[in-house]
């Protein structure tokens, strides 16, 4: 079964209530997972980037302040734990630095690492150390990267992804997924969506994506950068539907055609109908012809023209 992943991200804005919201949503959707990001600013934001100016709902503020702004305590983490396993839905992270590893892995089993953190390959290690299933996502990197980010940390899951917020369809590159899985047999591969729509995520799926994942949101119109490249309520819903309806349509092995038993149905009626009208059609052309087998041409064309139309 294909594991989706409902990537909230930073969407929630630091706000417990939006998060709440769009859990539940994940939940009534049927995904298996809701993510956020969990970072220490102090560690993640670059010395030159912390005290530049940043415009924000909450006012002015330094780059550093904005970071914290949005950014969940540990108390906060485990709140949000709490509310997952009650609506019933498995709650995890993004791990951006080692401190986030350690507070994560007191309330969950499950971390990924993102695309931007993959060269950080003590992150990868302590991040595999600290938990059972690991994720990672291969965007903004090279194929030699890929590969030393796994020989680093073993993951279970390996995502193909593109990090551009949106993705033009052209540069999606999705037949990286079916390299990834001749490359890596005995790893689960997945997608890690950025683009607009839905249908190329259902083509990740046609390609053997085991786990898929798409950033959303309430509203595309909500303040913040990942917003306009995620999915709406609405668009979630259909995703999920969508998965589940790639995994029927694919849950046979490649062999033989099969015969189906509504096909099989149509089968025996369809074809004994088009015979039955050909003894029909042959019978009225004889019958036709013997009774005007004396007359001229233009009667036997008559019948003709009868014999096809009837």
């Amino acid at each position: 079964m294909v594991k989706i992943i409902a990537e909230i991200g930073i969407n929630h804005n630091g706000s417990m209530e939006e998060c709440k919201k769009m859990i539940m949503l994940a939940k009534v959707a049927g995904c298996d997972y809701a993510k956020i990001q969990k970072r220490n600013p102090d560690v993640c934001v670059p010395e030159e980037q912390k005290n530049k100016p940043k415009s924000t709902p909450w006012g002015d503020m330094t780059y550093l302040e904005y970071k914290y702004k949005i950014e969940f305590s540990e108390e906060q983490i485990n709140e949000l734990v709490d509310y997952s396993n009650e609506i019933g839905i498995e709650f995890f992270a993004s791990v951006w630095d080692i401190d986030s590893v350690n507070i994560m892995k007191k309330y969950t089993k499950i971390a990924k690492i993102g695309s931007a953190l993959i060269t950080d390959l003590e992150l990868c290690k302590a991040a595999r150390d600290a938990f059972d299933i690991l994720i990672v996502s291969t965007g903004m990197s090279t194929e030699k990267e890929v590969e030393e980010c796994i020989e680093a940390c073993n993951p279970n899951v390996i995502m193909h992804t593109n990090s551009t917020y949106p993705c033009p369809v052209e540069e999606l590159n999705l037949n990286y997924i079916t390299w990834l899985k001749e490359k890596y047999p005995n790893k689960e591969i997945g997608y890690s969506g950025h683009e607009y729509g839905l249908v190329t995520t259902f083509c990740a799926c046609g390609l053997g994506s085991e786990w898929i994942e798409r950033h959303i949101t309430l509203d595309r119109n909500m303040w913040g950068s990942d917003h306009s490249s995620s999915i709406e309520p609405d668009g979630l819903i259909k995703l999920v539907k969508g998965v589940r309806s790639c995994e029927k349509a694919m849950k046979y092995e490649p062999q033989e055609r099969i015969m189906f038993k509504k096909e099989n149905v149509k089968k025996q009626s369809l074809r004994k109908k088009l015979l039955y009208l050909f003894i029909i059609h042959y019978n009225l052309f004889i019958i036709y012809y013997n009774f005007f087998s004396s007359k001229s041409i233009v009667s036997v064309l008559y019948v003709l023209i009868l014999v096809i139309t009837s």
